[in-house]
């Protein structure tokens, strides 16, 4: 049986470190492989990848050229569930209505709904997204939470029904 001390490489797999400048046997004599002369050659810390030679370096040249905006990004006006408490019971609150009560800036963006807070109350919330816990807290109150741009649960099942033919 092999045991861990006795495991090896194969045969070949290591080669001997290449140690230049330690005589002619080494084939790397005299300038050891770095040419002559120069800021290369020398001993110490090698030169910055990004140094251009005291020229004025790309990164300083083009500012306006760092990082990118993403064209598919979907910015969403946050609301935490607590806030929901100003709505009575069993009343519908959508966009519009979380906009009126100075809850959110403008109704014509996309709302998420986060969980963060308690709501006691069973209310019927429609929003563009939800986050999973506000979606649970909304739910074990009794409520409902209706996403804005997607089909309800019941007319999906019905257009799939109907769609087997």
């Amino acid at each position: 049986m092999l045991r861990m001390h006795e495991l090896k490489p194969a045969p070949g797999a290591k080669r001997k470190r290449t140690r230049v400048g330690r005589g002619h046997g080494s084939g790397l004599v005299k300038t050891a492989g770095k040419g002559t002369k120069g800021q290369k050659a020398r001993s110490g810390r090698g030169i910055n990848p990004r140094f251009e030679g005291g020229q004025l370096p790309l990164i300083q040249r083009l500012p306006h050229k760092r990082g990118f905006t993403n064209i598919f990004r979907i910015e969403f006006q946050e609301l935490n569930l607590g806030r929901l408490a100003i709505f009575p019971p069993d009343a519908a609150v959508g966009p519009a209505e979380m906009a009126r009560a100075g809850l959110i800036k403008s109704a014509n963006k996309p709302v998420k709904v986060l969980g963060h807070g308690a709501i006691d109350r069973a209310l019927r919330v429609s929003a563009h997204a939800f986050s999973e816990s506000a979606e649970a807290k909304i739910k074990a109150a009794g409520g409902a939470a209706a996403k804005l741009g997607e089909k309800p649960e019941k007319e999906a099942a019905s257009e799939e029904a109907g769609s087997g033919s």
